[in-house]
């Protein structure tokens, strides 16, 4: 049998010009459903102190299989929302195992 690996995603996400904090509360209302989310371990939102246009959004999962179906979910639907109405000027993903 194989035992599973937790894995963590990064998500370093930049707010269009003048939308940081539409961004950021936004990007808080996912908090709560994401840690409820079934293989969630850890989920936080951090806003940059140095770039207050970046925030950093970061879950931690007990295997690949959880991440995944959180990515699928309709919690993440928002990001579609907050693309479409350009609050976010670019999206760079990262998972880790």
């Amino acid at each position: 049998m194989t035992q599973q690996k937790p894995v963590t995603h990064l998500a370093f996400i930049r707010a269009s010009n003048g939308r940081s904090v539409e961004l950021g509360m936004r990007l808080r209302d996912l908090l709560e459903p994401s840690l409820r989310t079934p293989g969630c371990l850890s989920f936080s939102v951090q806003r940059s102190q140095v770039d207050s246009d970046l925030w950093l959004l970061s879950g931690s999962w007990s295997d690949q299989q959880a991440m995944s179906g959180y990515f699928a979910s309709p919690t993440l639907e928002v990001f579609g929302e907050l693309v479409q109405e350009q609050v976010v000027s670019s999206l760079d993903l990262h998972t880790f195992a």
